[in-house]
């Protein structure tokens, strides 16, 4: 599982396009935790690409807040406490606050494009 960071990225590869290599840089990243705990490097801090720092956030709330065949879905309530519990352990703090900032739009956009699937 700690593979797919690596994986990804290499599937992406190196590319001219500034769109595909930022997705290679989320793709290698999106894991890594502030306090260097997470994979696939173990970078800390402002080491992490910024926007894999933001996309850490976004796919730590869509991974809980999205039922799977082996977990039911948690409540945002639920997400954003834990969101907020890993301020600065797993997350940064600043980026945390333009999230739960963001997060009325979010939930707006989440139900728009959840309500086109329907």
């Amino acid at each position: 599982m700690r593979q797919h960071t690596v994986i990804g990225a290499k599937i992406i590869g190196n590319h001219p396009s500034g769109l595909l290599h930022t997705a290679q840089i989320v793709a290698l990243n999106h894991h890594e935790k502030r306090n260097g705990s997470g994979y696939s490097n173990g970078l800390a801090g402002e080491d992490i690409p910024h926007v894999a720092r933001v996309v850490a956030i976004a796919d730590v709330f869509d991974a809980l807040t999205s039922g799977r065949p082996h977990k039911r879905a948690w409540s945002v309530e639920g997400a954003v406490g834990l969101i907020r519990q890993q301020c600065n352990q797993h997350f940064t703090p600043e980026l945390v606050g333009i999230f739960l900032d963001c997060l009325p739009e979010i939930l707006k956009t989440r139900k728009r494009w959840a309500d086109a699937k329907s």
